[in-house]
């Protein structure tokens, strides 16, 4: 009787198989690079406020902001669907700060944000919370630039072709205000928000581009 040989390509392949899954899946483009460039740019700004030389105020209301914006190709992977955001933002001037020379100042805010995305044939809620911006501005308004970074909630993550994940996402943000005629301006943020990999591989965050208009309570 002929004896078959037996196959011992099988195990090699199978290990050959998983290799090339693990390559695959380190090789996927993730959001850590953009997280770890906020954290850098708030931790140094931190450094500098918790110089002795450092002032404090009062938390005050700083100003609010009717804002509008639309989805942007910047950081995040391709979005398959477009969205709108229209809402309503609160922003509070944190008791840090540092003088920077007699016109400019290092400082921090906060901002609370409600309104709605529309797209997709779908109208959710979402809100966001961005407990820790710092600023470098004109001490009168007439310019400012932030970066910070927070979560936000929305109340519908699944549409018609793009899946948020779930309800809680991360957001960083970074733009500018300008305060140029009374108590009244205007503003840019860009903001990102996604799930930094918590849901899974196939969650998608959306990139908006936000225009502000803004009231200022204290023009001082």
């Amino acid at each position: 009787m002929q004896t078959l040989p037996i196959a011992r390509s099988y195990p090699h392949r199978c290990r050959s198989t998983l290799k090339e899954k693990d390559i695959i899946h380190l090789g996927k483009p993730g959001l850590g690079g953009h997280l770890w460039a906020v954290i850098i740019a708030v931790g140094t700004a931190l450094i500098g406020l918790v110089n002795p030389s450092a002032g404090a105020e009062e938390l005050r209301l700083e100003y609010l902001a009717l804002r509008g914006g639309f989805t942007g190709y910047v950081i995040g992977q391709y979005q398959p669907d477009y969205f709108n955001q229209a809402d309503v933002a609160l922003a509070a001037r944190l008791p840090w700060q540092k003088e920077l020379g007699a016109d400019w100042i290092l400082g921090t805010r906060a901002l609370f944000s409600a309104g709605v995305l529309v797209g997709a044939h779908e109208i959710p809620g979402i809100f966001t919370l961005i407990p820790f911006y710092v600023l470098c501005g004109r001490k009168d308004g007439l310019i400012s630039i932030d970066i910070g970074g927070g979560g936000a909630l929305v109340t519908e993550y699944k549409f018609q072709n793009q899946n948020f994940g779930g309800p809680f996402q991360f957001v960083w943000t970074f733009g500018a205000t300008s305060r140029f005629a009374g108590p009244f301006g205007v503003g840019y943020h860009f903001q990102h928000f996604s799930d930094a990999g918590m849901y899974g591989s196939d969650a998608r965050g959306v990139d908006m581009h936000l225009f502000e208009l803004t009231y200022w309570f204290d023009t001082k």
